[in-house]
């Protein structure tokens, strides 16, 4: 029986490519490699063969080697990164089976290799965006003097950070890129990053109290932070989930984020009386009947009443009334689409003309209890031209002002629902809560979790749209295809 052979797990690329590359050539098959980690010193000292490779010829043979898809550099590069010792084993089974006969290995993702190594990439890579979002520099002096090129380099910067895996060799050109200019180290307990202006050094560990705990840069960078923070967005879980409490004590803002949380009902009145005083054509200084307080346990009718005064652009000088949502107050679902048709602007309620009709429908076929849904629009007024004969009219399409003078109300809708998903029907419902790069062709059926709007986020098309169809069969097409992206919702739902 062939002895095992232990070899160090490397965590740089070219490195390991290296090593994997001779285990190919000389015919080693997966189950005879057993790694250990070089950071690991029980693992060093069991490891009493490390690097005993067998000598070429013979029953392991010097192999040529086949190409290794691109795609499988990519995924290593990531995989290498993770905190788990599994990963040379996995990588090396893995190119193993992508040079003896099973190129398209990668495209099968529910095989259990190719899902462990993705699954790892996915985390490495939120491990990577969580450090590339939360490192906070502090200013330490340095020694006294000047560069070649004239920057002081008496002036260094230091930050502390608590990856969850060993990505600093990863982040670190990242941020030599970003901040080319200063002279910085990264510390954190998986290993240190320096740059010097010119190239970037490596080196060991880190315990957070090497690092500067504080400098007189902070007070700027609150005082930045609360200028940007959107108190109607608020939505804590997804906070909490998104900015995780193991790094708030590294960072300035996390001091102050308890304070604005408390004042952001008062600040959210605020921005939507600036907004609707001063955007899209509404009069200046106007401010509208919004309550006293904003709290977020005032009932959805008292905001709707507040509605009914908004003059932030000029539709409602040619609509019937605001058409407001409808639904419970505690919807695990909140519906949005364009704005009410003349049906709903004759009824004062969202979704009762055609359009709303086939939302039903296309709900009970997807599973849907409408109960537990609010239904509501962008824009709370119906833009309409005159049809050429009669007194019919013809709905127009709000412009980009119409929307975001009508997007604070929406906002404040969301924020006191707290739902569980919003669903977004069409692209002025998307736009609206997703920027004017949104297109609904393209996002339609995806989920997009965590988000600042509702923990699950899912568009589609407008009602309308399978209403516009030229037939009958391209009718029922549609139909089906806005079914099919509302069982997504129904399988969040479910789930959650």
């Amino acid at each position: 029986m062939d002895q095992p052979i232990v070899l160090p797990g490397l965590l740089e690329l070219d490195a390991w490519r290296e090593q994997s590359r001779e285990l190919l050539r000389r015919g080693i098959e997966p189950g005879r490699v057993e790694w250990f980690d070089p950071r690991d010193p029980q693992g060093v000292l069991h490891a009493t063969r490390a690097g005993e490779l067998p000598p070429a010829g013979g029953p392991d043979r010097q192999l040529q080697l086949p190409r290794v898809p691109r795609d499988f550099l990519n995924l290593a590069k990531y995989v290498l990164c993770h905190r788990d010792p599994a990963k040379w084993p996995l990588l090396y089974r893995l190119l193993w089976r992508l040079t003896h006969g099973e190129a398209a290995l990668l495209s099968d993702a529910i095989d259990d290799d190719v899902a462990a190594a993705n699954a790892m990439t996915k985390a490495v890579q939120r491990d990577a965006h969580k450090m590339k979002a939360f490192v906070r520099f502090r200013r330490v002096e340095g020694d006294a003097g000047a560069s070649g090129d004239g920057r002081d380099t008496s002036e260094r910067y230091v930050a502390w950070h608590r990856p969850d895996h060993p990505i600093i060799g990863l982040v670190a050109p990242f941020f030599a890129r970003r901040f080319a200019v200063m002279r910085w180290t990264i510390l954190t307990p998986l290993g240190s990053a320096t740059w010097d202006g010119t190239e970037i050094s490596y080196g060991p560990p880190a315990t957070r109290d090497q690092a500067p705990t504080a400098d007189t840069l902070e007070d700027f960078w609150k005082t930045y932070y609360a200028s940007v923070f959107n108190p109607a967005r608020i939505n804590p879980a997804a906070m909490s989930r998104e900015m995780p409490k193991k790094y708030w004590a590294t960072l300035p803002e996390a001091q102050i984020i308890e304070d604005l949380l408390a004042n952001a009902p008062g600040r959210t009145q605020a921005m939507a009386k600036r907004a609707i005083g001063t955007e899209a054509g509404g009069a200046a200084g106007y401010v509208p009947r919004l309550p006293a307080d904003t709290d977020a346990s005032i009932a959805l009718p008292q905001l709707a009443e507040a509605a009914e005064g908004c003059r932030g652009c000029d539709l409602y000088k040619d609509a019937t009334r605001v058409v407001f949502g409808k639904g419970p107050a505690d919807a695990r679902i909140v519906i949005v689409g364009e704005q009410p048709g003349d049906q709903e602007d004759q009824a004062g309620e969202p979704f009762v003309g055609p359009a709303g009709r086939l939302l039903d429908e296309a709900l009970e076929a997807a599973g849907i209890d409408r109960s537990v849904c609010y239904v509501t629009n962008a824009v709370k007024h119906f833009k309409w031209t005159p049809a050429p004969r009669g007194k019919r009219r013809i709905h127009a399409k709000p412009d980009a002002a119409e929307v975001r003078a009508c997007r604070p109300w929406l906002e404040e809708e969301i924020g006191r629902i707290k739902p569980d998903i919003v669903l977004l029907l069409g692209a002025t419902a998307g736009q609206s809560l997703l920027g004017a790069g949104f297109r609904v062709t393209k996002m339609r059926g995806r989920v997009l979790r965590d988000t600042p709007i509702a923990p699950a986020v899912v568009a589609t098309i407008h009602p309308s749209a399978v209403l516009r169809s030229p037939d009958e069969a391209a009718r029922a097409a549609a139909f089906d295809e806005l079914v099919a992206d509302l069982r997504v919702v129904a399988d969040l739902l479910a789930s959650s």
